[in-house]
């Protein structure tokens, strides 16, 4: 029987394989992975079984850190911490959206798997912030929450296409360039809004059927 895998070590070759695969797309081979990891391919295989495995044990980890980034902003904006050291550190992040832009890149099922699993982490998260109060609700809380992710990952794939980095390795020029180009809009978008009245919200209701409701929050029926 073998004896459970060392956490220091799965941990250490997980983080080295999610910055590998951000710099050179799911391609990058087990041998260059054990390298970055200081261990033999061997023992990643070990501890993994596959590099598919490795893939999906580096998703778990991505949206998890994903997951606690945007709780953890809406928690301090909600307590009225400030955020500034957020943006300070936003190159911290980089290895993360490397990651979210390679699934992308990627297509195929796993990916398919990968973005559906962030927006249904994005319903969640957002919910959090319309029960802090920091967000308005949405009639519709799930295609509101696919909206947002899929604009923010149409927006970074296509400024990365029109303004290619020299060193597509170089993940922090990639974080920097798009905090420069599209966060002041970003933000200024999601704190005012942009129409300044409700008009074309309440006549477009008027053609549409009633918004799905939110099943989420209603109590189980007897």
């Amino acid at each position: 029987m073998r004896s459970a895998p060392d956490p220091t070590t799965r941990e250490r070759i997980r983080d080295a394989a999610v910055l590998r695969f951000a710099r050179d797309g799911f391609g990058a081979s087990v041998r260059s992975i054990a390298t970055d990891a200081g261990v033999s391919p061997a023992l990643v295989i070990h501890h993994f079984g596959s590099k598919d495995e490795l893939h999906a044990e580096c998703d778990e980890q991505v949206l998890a850190e994903i997951r606690a980034a945007k709780n953890g902003s809406i928690d301090e904006l909600a307590s009225g911490q400030s955020i500034l050291h957020r943006f300070a550190s936003a190159e911290e992040y980089a290895p993360m959206l490397g990651y979210v832009l390679r699934s992308l890149q990627g297509g195929g099922p796993v990916s398919q798997t990968f973005i559906e699993q962030m927006i249904e982490d994005a319903v969640g998260y957002t919910k959090h912030g319309v029960e802090a109060g920091l967000i308005k609700p949405s009639q519709n809380e799930p295609a509101r929450a696919r909206y947002l992710v899929l604009s923010a990952l149409g927006m970074l794939m296509l400024e990365l296409t029109l303004n290619p980095p020299k060193d597509p390795a170089d993940l922090g020029a990639i974080v920097r360039e798009f905090m420069t180009t599209s966060y002041f809009p970003i933000i200024e978008l999601y704190t005012q809004g942009f129409f300044t009245t409700r008009r074309m919200l309440d006549e477009y209701m008027l053609y549409v059927p009633d918004p799905p409701e939110d099943t989420a929050t209603e109590p189980a029926s007897e």
